[in-house]
């Protein structure tokens, strides 16, 4: 999978999702997200998700030009269309950490 990079301001966002309906529901709707996530995952939006333990939901990494762009972006998850799942969105700068620079850049030890 290659990524491209987009514009953005060294900002990295944490976007929680958490289940509204059963998972039987969300199931219903589980391999349409994981394409909505894999085109973003190939644009360079998104850096890593995965779901939550216990399975309540989930978790993305996303760097963005701004929380706009980010909002706009979680409108077209299927898991909100679908209506089965909701968003919470944590805006941060990494500064620190031996991963701080990768999240910033997008870059990966093969990259670099």
């Amino acid at each position: 999978m290659t990524t491209q990079s987009l514009p953005h301001n060294d900002t990295v966002f944490v976007l929680t999702v958490t289940y509204n309906a059963p998972l039987k529901r969300v199931d219903e709707l589980l391999q349409a997200h994981r394409e909505w996530l894999d085109t973003h995952f190939s644009s360079g939006l998104f850096l890593a998700s995965g779901p939550r333990v216990p399975r309540t939901g989930g978790v993305i990494l996303a760097r963005a030009a701004d929380r706009a762009e980010v909002e706009a972006l979680i409108l077209t998850d299927p898991f909100v269309l679908g209506g089965v799942a909701d968003y919470d969105i944590v805006q941060f700068q990494p500064s620190r950490g031996p991963f701080a620079t990768s999240l910033v850049t997008g870059t990966t030890a093969e990259q670099t």
